[in-house]
């Protein structure tokens, strides 16, 4: 077995080799003068099960080419196996034809992966379930549900109050509810146009309650801080949220600082921006033991659903 990664989370990637006793894999992942990506595998990999850790992050373009480039180059240096662990599965947001003349970009993606020579893909919280359904090959997709459930029971939060920031989340935030034993509220909202949503009213009791919101990543924070707003006028106790993916583009930061957030709840499935990680009100959980337990099992043929507990 081997692991190698690009640069787009090479921490997360020297964590999970840790976590598995195990140095990193050898390569060179460089640019030429024009802009275009030099790579070369600097060991032997014929007949190796290989794992290849890289989330499909900003640059979300580069890093995507480094993957799919750092496959090509393993299946003719001919391993065995070739898995790729996306903590993060970037374009997965446009996952159906929901308007006219706009592509499934989450499909192209898939398609782009097995053509590079993937043979199987360990996906960390996809930002929906259907994308398996775009593979020919076999998809893990782990949750982070323990990690995040782990930290939370630590809170001991009376009153608490799980809360869904919208009706496709529901399934996800009714998860965290059942392991915490907690009542589960939604925000009903309109998404106007793309980062941009109108909150309509709360469905659920919150009113001196703890809320925590529940959702898969966190770009702009525009519709968190929309969904926290209502929840404070509606008379919540305190306001937390948690999720899988702190993507935190733009004025992401500066808008969960000047809100009413108490915590904001992130893994490391992506590397923070200096801003975020000097934030008081960001804590990130590593989830490279999950990963390292999910890329163990696949390797010796055990299961992976033991993960989800």
């Amino acid at each position: 077995m081997k692991v190698f990664t690009g640069n787009a989370n090479p921490a997360l990637a020297q964590e999970i080799c840790g976590a598995l006793g195990m140095e990193m894999g050898q390569s060179s992942v460089r640019r030429f003068q024009d802009g275009e990506i030099y790579l070369q595998i600097l060991e032997n990999v014929r007949g190796a099960d290989v794992f290849v850790v890289q989330p499909t992050c900003t640059p979300v373009d580069r890093n995507l080419l480094e993957l799919l480039l750092m496959i090509d180059a393993l299946k003719r240096a001919s391993a065995e196996r070739i898995t790729a662990v996306l903590p993060y599965y970037g374009y997965a947001r446009q996952d159906r034809k929901d308007r006219p003349r706009v592509p499934i970009s989450a499909k192209l993606i898939a398609s782009l992966l097995e053509r590079a020579g993937a043979n199987r893909i360990l996906a960390l919280d996809l930002h929906a379930a259907q994308i398996q359904g775009f593979f020919d090959i076999p998809v893990d997709h782990l949750f982070v549900t323990p990690v995040m459930i782990e930290y939370l029971e630590s809170l001991s939060l009376p009153n608490l109050t799980v809360v869904s920031p919208d009706a496709g989340g529901v399934e996800r935030a009714r998860a965290f509810a059942k392991r915490l034993a907690a009542p589960l509220a939604i925000i009903d909202k309109r998404r106007v146009e793309v980062n941009v949503a109108e909150v309509m009213h709360i469905v659920g009791d919150v009113e001196g309650r703890h809320c925590l919101i529940v959702d898969d990543l966190i770009d702009s924070a525009g519709t968190l801080v929309k969904g926290v707003e209502a929840l404070a006028e509606a008379g919540a106790a305190s306001i937390r949220a948690c999720a899988t993916h702190g993507v935190l583009s733009g004025e992401a930061v500066r808008r969960i600082e000047e809100s009413p957030l108490l915590e904001v709840v992130l893994s490391n499935s992506i590397p923070l921006r200096d801003e975020a990680r000097r934030s008081g009100k960001i804590r990130t959980l590593s989830v490279a033991n999950l990963l390292a337990s999910a890329i163990r099992s696949i390797h010796e043929g055990g299961s992976v659903s033991t993960l989800f507990v």
